[in-house]
């Protein structure tokens, strides 16, 4: 199914979303269910058109893959996502 693209307000409406779900998981904390839900409701374009190769340099790639599987979205092998 393919998705209509959002505009840049409703894409910062859900990253603000998401951030404030999911802000304990930055300082080691496992999801919240609130969290894993709007993971995997979340438009990816809304996340990886914020993502610069700066910031993807700060993240731990491999956590941040396994918070979204673990929450059931599924990654694809290989995804750039930030890499400009």
């Amino acid at each position: 199914m393919e998705s209509a693209k959002l505009s840049e307000a409703a894409c910062k409406v859900e990253r603000r979303i998401g951030i404030n779900a999911c802000k304990p998981v930055f300082y080691g904390k496992i999801p919240s269910p609130k969290c894993c839900e709007i993971v995997r409701v979340t438009h990816i374009e809304c996340v990886c058109s914020v993502i610069t190769p700066k910031l993807a340099a700060l993240i731990d790639i491999n956590r941040a893959i396994r918070l979204v599987e673990g929450c059931g979205r599924r990654v694809p092998r290989n995804y750039k996502c930030g890499s400009k």
